[in-house]
């Protein structure tokens, strides 16, 4: 999305940014007299009343009906974020904070990334949403086949790092729990120490050579696993967040934002869509759903052995601390990707 830049000089830059930083402090509208009090810009109030008039011509500020005063556009916020925020730095105080609660003893992925959210959610007063590393860049430790009815099996699948998930699979209506018992073993032995995301390529090829009559079925249901451990999760702390900002006093708009949160299908697709992307930010109708475009979400990905494995990031009003909320991500990024690299060995 363009940013606009080229539509304005530096001073009404500078004036932008003024109206910014004192609105998304204040979430008050500002006035002209409030920039020349607030800012070391040396400029009267009536200069920059006809800078702002010009800025609102431009469509970088709005006017609410009751207010003298203006708030930024969307158009205004895409400007900032891209040119003209200052880069925040974490206080020692919220560098250590993070260290303390993102405890590297723990030695389970799950809790890991729950602690991870809620520390976020924490630093950042927004809604924060963290997306699970998917099982299948983990390594098996044990697989167990469950018999539920005929034709589906659960599979347990256990990973080296302690995550286990269930899945649902087809079987074959004739195999026996004796059957799966031993599918079981056999499945386990072969996919010990191994990536999910690696058996396609390097163990299938070796249970068809060695099975013989079975191996289709056993191949079979390895795929199935592979598929279902491969859908993604996402883990969600302080939905209720959002009621501390005036722009959502609104009971509708909240319930809105707030139900869409609970199905976590869109939070689902922005993290996964992001996965690939370092650093990402949307704002208002940059969001293809209705229920957040009056939100800003930006995300950030993390890491194990320096290959991108998942993301995370935060949901709040357009009139979001952009600069915070980055700072905040990129040094929980380095932090769980450097605790995950350890784990995930």
């Amino acid at each position: 999305m363009s940013d606009n830049k080229s539509l304005l000089d530096i001073r009404k830059m500078r004036i932008l940014q003024a109206i910014v930083d004192d609105y998304i402090m204040t979430a008050a509208p500002v006035g002209s007299r409030t920039v020349s009090k607030r800012s070391d810009m040396g400029l009267s109030p009536a200069t920059i009343r006809n800078e702002m008039s010009d800025l609102t011509e431009l469509g970088f500020l709005e006017q609410p009906h009751t207010s003298a005063g203006r708030i930024p556009s969307e158009k205004a916020y895409r400007l900032y974020v891209n040119h003209l925020m200052d880069s925040a730095k974490l206080t020692d105080d919220e560098a250590e904070y993070i260290k303390r609660h993102l405890d590297t003893r723990v030695h389970e992925v799950g809790e890991v990334i729950r602690q991870t959210a809620k520390v976020l959610s924490d630093m950042t007063n927004y809604t924060s949403m963290v997306l699970v590393p998917q099982l299948s860049s983990m390594k098996v430790r044990r697989v167990t086949l469950i018999p539920v009815s005929e034709g589906s099996a659960m599979a347990v699948v256990v990973t080296n790092t302690g995550v286990t998930k269930n899945a649902m699979i087809r079987i074959p209506e004739s195999l026996s729990p004796d059957d799966l018992e031993k599918i079981s073993k056999l499945i386990t032995a072969k996919l010990d120490g191994h990536r999910l995301s690696d058996a396609i390529e390097s163990v299938l090829p070796t249970i068809r050579a060695e099975i013989g009559e079975q191996a289709d079925v056993v191949c079979g249901m390895i795929e199935d696993i592979e598929r279902s451990m491969s859908e993604a999760d996402v883990e969600v702390v302080g939905a209720s967040n959002i009621l501390d900002y005036p722009e959502y006093s609104d009971a509708a708009k909240a319930r809105s934002f707030l139900t869409e949160v609970e199905t976590g299908n869109y939070l689902q697709k922005v993290l996964t869509d992001s996965s690939d992307v370092e650093m990402c930010v949307r704002i208002g109708t940059e969001n293809d759903n209705p229920d957040m475009q009056d939100c800003s979400v930006v995300t950030v990905t993390y890491k194990a052995g320096g290959k991108n494995i998942g993301s995370m990031g935060v949901i709040g009003p357009t009139r979001m601390d952009y600069s915070k909320v980055v700072a905040v991500l990129k040094y929980m990024s380095n932090s769980l990707s450097d605790i995950l690299s350890k784990l995930l060995k």
